[in-house]
């Protein structure tokens, strides 16, 4: 079952990462924008602690690359977010 939130928040780091001028943010933003792809169709979906990490590494990334950049990393944070208040835990 796909995660559309985690997808949302991939597609949305891509933008970001297009956008930026930063070769090692647009770099790093191209991992994450991965990783979220990967756990948007993965068999188990990721629990807090992964997530919370993603989302500490797109803090780190917020400033510094320009508004569009930051609306498209707050706009994949949100997304996250949305996923996370359905998960059990934390």
């Amino acid at each position: 079952m796909p995660r559309v939130e985690l997808a949302t928040a991939s597609d949305r780091l891509e933008s970001a990462a297009e956008a930026t001028e930063n070769d090692d943010a647009s770099d790093r933003l191209g991992e994450l924008a991965g990783q979220l792809e990967e756990l948007s169709t993965a068999d188990r979906g990721p629990d807090h602690g992964r997530l919370a990490r993603i989302q500490s590494a797109l803090n780190d990334l917020q400033s510094g690359n320009g508004a569009d950049v930051a609306d498209s990393i707050t706009e994949a944070d949100d997304a996250v977010n949305e996923y996370r208040a359905e998960l059990e835990g934390v």
